[in-house]
């Protein structure tokens, strides 16, 4: 190499490691606050953007460094790109910002609980299918699609002991049912996510693990206890009130200030459990909206059919209530995203909201699928996920937005100002 070459290499090394100018007020959020670092999607989505206000005040932001927020919060960690609920999951959703990292808890044989987004989906989030004396454990051996019939297998962690659930490894959550093999089934990775951090596996964490984890790096928690897949009580002397209370008695052992936690349950049970058993933690419940799935004759277009009502889920002790993104917009005039009705009168009721989850269903060019369904007439881009966000955080005040890839929100939390 010349010795001009070698002037220009060190030189560029010096531009590209020189810091952008922190102003003091930054210094001061930079004390408080971990940094993020915020990748290529956020501006991938930002140049999708159609040109107006929303645009203008992101590009302020550019070059400024980004901090954790807890408006960012890691659904499942960030599976969009990691297999969910593995330590690299959780890890890489620590470093893009998220100050709110997710658990999904279900239990063992054994009765441990660990990190699984549901009770019996080990056939499609880990390598149990590719492990014979472990697969034979499983509710439901694996079927090969033959004569015009689907594939399909059932495992749960409930069929394992917690030494038999750690020796599996994490993979993408998908499954193909056309699939005449173990390897064909398990090769079904939406072709939008990526097998490019899976290679190899990603490590399977114990509620306990991820509480150790997220602590070390200084994050909050948001537990959901999932619903069994399996008759309560389990082996006839397992309750769901147990159950309930041995998530919230790992927080405590590990010395977890309750104000840190956001446990989270679809059972208003639950939920009512934790407010009259720990209500250190149950103030911050938050109760899971899939009524438009669980609950015969919801429209989420008519209020008469919101079973329970806002405000009686107010007198119930609710806190926090926390439905899928659609249901707290709708579109409006000339293109626009609206909040709904259904946003206005969980805040007249003195709900706090939590949505999910950004980043899940795919590109928003053929409308974005479930979680976009009020407003698939209004969006067609993949900068229209900032146009939402936008929404959610200035006209409904969501406290938070899970995301499939937290970067994302990080990023849009802290060019918004938001903490």
């Amino acid at each position: 190499m010349s010795r001009h070459a070698t002037l220009l290499t060190t030189l560029l090394a010096a531009v590209c490691l020189a810091p952008a100018p922190v102003s003091a007020q930054e210094q001061g959020v930079a004390a408080e606050r971990p940094l993020a670092h915020v990748g290529a999607r956020p501006f991938y989505l930002f140049d999708k953007l159609a040109e107006g206000d929303l645009k203008t005040r992101l590009a302020a932001c550019e070059g400024k460094p980004f901090y954790a927020s807890d408006f960012s919060i890691g659904h499942r960690g960030a599976p969009l790109q990691f297999p969910e609920h593995t330590k690299e999951s959780y890890l890489a959703a620590i470093r893009q910002g998220a100050g709110v990292i997710e658990c999904d808890v279900a239990f063992t044989k054994d009765r441990e609980l660990v990190c699984r987004h549901a009770q019996c989906d080990l056939h499609t989030t880990t390598d149990i299918l590719a492990r014979p004396e472990l697969a034979a454990k499983c509710t439901q051996p694996f079927t090969a699609a033959a004569s015009g019939g689907e594939a399909s297998a059932k495992c749960c962690t409930s069929d394992l002991t917690l030494a038999e659930f750690q020796q599996l490894k994490g993979k993408m959550d998908g499954a193909d049912k056309t699939g005449a093999t173990v390897e064909a089934y398990m090769n079904g990775t939406a072709k939008w996510r990526t097998d490019l951090h899976a290679v190899g596996g990603g490590t399977l964490m114990t509620h306990r693990e991820y509480i150790a984890l997220v602590k070390e790096h200084g994050r909050k928690f948001t537990p959901e206890l999932k619903t069994p897949e399996v008759a309560m009580p389990f082996e006839g002397n397992y309750t769901q009130e147990a159950y309930a209370s041995q998530m919230i008695a790992d927080y405590e052992a590990a010395g977890v200030p309750a104000s840190d936690v956001y446990p989270q349950s679809f059972l208003l049970a639950d939920v009512r459990h934790w407010i009259a058993k720990h209500p250190d933690f149950g103030r911050q419940a938050v109760y899971l909206d899939d009524r438009d799935e669980s609950l015969e004759g919801f429209d989420i277009t008519k209020p008469e059919t919101w079973k329970p009502s806002m405000e009686e889920l107010s007198a119930n002790g609710v806190k926090i209530l926390a439905p899928p993104l659609f249901m707290l917009v709708t579109g409006g005039p000339d293109g626009t995203i609206v909040e709904s009705e259904y946003a206005r009168q969980a805040k007249a009721a003195g709900l706090g909201l939590i949505t999910w989850s950004l980043e899940r269903s795919g590109p928003l060019t053929t409308g974005g699928g479930y979680y976009y369904s009020t407003i698939k007439d209004v969006v067609n881009s993949d900068g229209d996920i900032l146009r939402l966000l936008d929404v959610l955080a200035k006209d409904v005040g969501v406290l938070g937005v899970f995301s499939d890839w937290p970067e994302t929100t990080t990023y849009y939390a802290n060019c918004a100002g938001l903490k």
